[in-house]
């Protein structure tokens, strides 16, 4: 579904991405893996069509995607769920997942509406909350919200970006088994993620990102039982840490 090879990406003169290729098949969870500073965000902003300064290949479904302004990639069916929510804080919720559904201009109001009504059978608390100015609402709201209003673009591939940031541990819970089921149900999710732990327990394939650079890959629970991931990742410090 997802190809993308020797991807380079800078901000200014510093190079961030340095000739990543990855790949994402139909119907996978893929997590990339990494430390603060090592490109994570910067993938999926490459992705989606955030920034210019890039080079490499990115296609999707079969199609060159780089060099498309975000809502042609969104119209694509990618869509993006970003780090720090970034809802539009003095709309409701409902105004919130409307906006997801910008690209959707020859879908009907019933089939729109449909699809909400989908995204609060998701998450309940969203519906008793869809009046409510998003920008009052908490952490784990706010993530599920993020997530609805991506997935309001009926999207083929979802990118997720560090969605348990942040989140007490029952709503990280709550956030992952939500994935999963989006995935039974058919999505292809990107997810880029700290709690290593978590990200490699759902995932089907993973990547590890340092400094820009993709140094290992291979089946998730493989990567699980890496003595070099353990210790850089899934240690007792760190699994002490992601599980606060």
């Amino acid at each position: 579904m997802l190809h993308i090879k020797n991807l380079n990406t800078r901000y200014g003169p510093i190079q961030v991405l340095k000739n990543c290729s990855i790949h994402v098949d139909e119907g996978e969870i893929v997590s990339i893996i990494g430390a603060n500073g090592a490109g994570k965000t910067t993938l999926l902003v490459s992705i989606s069509g955030l920034i210019d300064s890039i080079t490499g290949e990115i296609d999707f479904l079969g199609e060159s995607i780089r060099g498309l302004s975000p809502d042609k990639i969104v119209k694509k069916g990618i869509a993006h769920c970003p780090e720090g929510r970034q809802l539009f804080a003095p709309l409701t919720v409902e105004e919130n997942l409307m906006l997801g559904a910008f690209c959707r201009k020859k879908d009907s109001k019933d089939e729109i509406q449909a699809d909400m009504d989908w995204i609060f059978s998701l998450f309940p608390r969203l519906k008793e909350r869809r009046k409510q100015v998003s920008g009052t609402l908490s952490g784990g709201e706010q993530q599920m919200l993020a997530i609805g209003r991506a997935l309001m673009a009926r999207p083929k591939l979802l990118l997720l970006d560090e969605p348990s940031l942040g989140l007490a541990p029952k709503l990280v819970e709550t956030i992952f088994k939500t994935i999963v089921a989006l995935n039974e149900n058919g999505m292809t999710i990107l997810l880029v993620e700290q709690n290593a732990k978590k990200a490699l327990d759902i995932a089907d394939r993973a990547y590890i990102l340092e400094t820009g650079r993709i140094t290992l890959q291979g089946p998730a629970k493989e990567l699980a039982e890496d003595s070099e991931i353990k210790r850089a990742y899934l240690g007792k410090d760190y699994q002490e840490i992601a599980e606060r």
